[in-house]
Parts: C-alpha cells; structure tokens; sequence
C-alpha cells in the first residue's frame, strides 16, 4: 500500500465579531488560501461564512467540509487526514486563531507527526489584545483557558494565578460568556483588594472595551458583560 501524498495545513483566522469583517481579513491571506476547497473546521455554518469573505475561487458546492470540535471523538481525527490526501486544506475556528483554545491543535500534532507542512496565517487574538491593552508585563504570561466549575477548586486556582501574577507572570483566563458574571464575583470573593485585574471584552467590535482596576474598585464598578465574549488578566 503505497503512502499518501498530502498537501499543505493552512491555519486560518475567522473574526472576532460580526463588526469590520472586511477589514479584519489580510489580503496575504486571501491569497495564500484561495485555492483552497477543503476545510477542517468547528463549526459548518461560521466557517461558511468566513470562506465566503475569502473569496474562495471555488463555489460553496464545491467546498468540502470536514468537522473537529469538542464533541469530535479523538479516534476520528487521524480520519481527518483525508482531507489532505492531494490537496492543500485549511483549518476554521469558530473566532480568532484556529488551535488557541481550539480543538483544531489536535490535527495539527498529527501533521506535525507526518511532516505535513503546517502554515499559521495571522489574525487577531482576543488574548493577545487583551494582554495588550492590560498594561500587565508582556514578556511573561500564562493562558489557563476556563477555571474549574466548582467554587473550592474554583477558588484555590484563582489564588494560584494570582500568586503567579504578583511575581510578574502575567495570568490570562476565559469563561462561558453567560459565566462572566458568576466568574468576576468569584475574583472579587477570592482576591486581594489591590490585586490588578484586567478585563477586555468584544475584541475587536465596535464596541470593545478593555479596563484595568483593583479588586476593590471592580467590587463597586461591576460592568455589564453577561453574554459578552471577555477575556481576564491578573498581573501587576
């Protein structure tokens, strides 16, 4: 049985929000992905519409849809390779870069495994921009993506990332955005008054914010976020 021949692995960003779409693509990467007809991707419909804006040379017919997601079972993703037997394929998340906090990484390990050539494209990051617009050290920093559901574990880890913070180590989290709330009260109860927090929500949009305070001043200046996409930094 001869080995198959695969194309390339192109990683490519989707938005952040339905705001600027336009702007937000690079026209390197309109060209680089315009052959393209086969996509991994975590959500059908989202993808769609991003390979749309494309402008993809193929029709949507055409287009070849293969899914990983979280409920994608891990012995289905060697399966997944199919879409590169011949042909250069891309991998869509649903927002941001694809493989950050994304399943997508677990095909990428394995065209790593085959030397498949494996192309990241840029785009914009909410956590990146987040730690940005923090004013939190750039130079070191830790994603601990979510934070354990239940309140004790809940609580010890968010002491352990503020441990991390007031030694310089920037800490960047995430939550379900209809959490957020629940999340931040969780922060106010287990950490120290002065403690910095930042807090950027809908990266991106026209209506992104991104604000840095205390823990003291978070407890009487709560914003509204409940169902907003945000992303949360500790840091000095």
């Amino acid at each position: 049985m001869s080995t198959p021949s695969y194309g390339k692995l192109y990683l490519i960003p989707n938005f952040l929000s339905d705001d600027n779409q336009e702007d937000f693509i690079a026209e390197m990467v309109r060209r680089m992905v315009n052959h393209l007809k086969h996509f991994v991707v975590e959500n059908e419909k989202e993808a769609r519409a991003l390979i749309k804006k494309l402008r993809i040379q193929h029709t949507q017919q055409e287009i070849q849809i293969w899914l990983l997601n979280e409920h994608t079972n891990p012995q289905e993703i060697p399966g997944l390779l199919k879409a590169l037997e011949g042909n250069d394929a891309g991998i869509i998340s649903d927002a941001g870069l694809p493989c950050v906090a994304d399943p997508g990484s677990a095909l990428v390990a394995l065209a790593q495994t085959k030397k498949i050539e494996v192309i990241p494209l840029p785009g914009a990051s909410s956590l990146m921009m987040a730690l940005m617009g923090s004013g939190f050290s750039g130079q070191q920093f830790t994603f601990s993506g979510y934070l354990p559901i239940d309140k004790t574990p809940r609580a010890k880890k968010i002491k352990e990332l503020e441990s991390l913070a007031h030694k310089g180590v920037s800490q960047i989290f995430m939550e379900t955005p209809y959490r957020n709330r629940q999340l931040l009260e969780d922060l106010v109860l287990n950490l120290n008054a002065q403690t910095k927090l930042c807090i950027a929500c809908n990266m991106s949009s026209d209506k992104s914010w991104v604000q840095t305070k205390t823990i003291a001043q978070w407890k009487t200046q709560k914003p509204e976020m409940h169902k907003i996409p945000c992303v949360f930094v500790l840091g000095t």
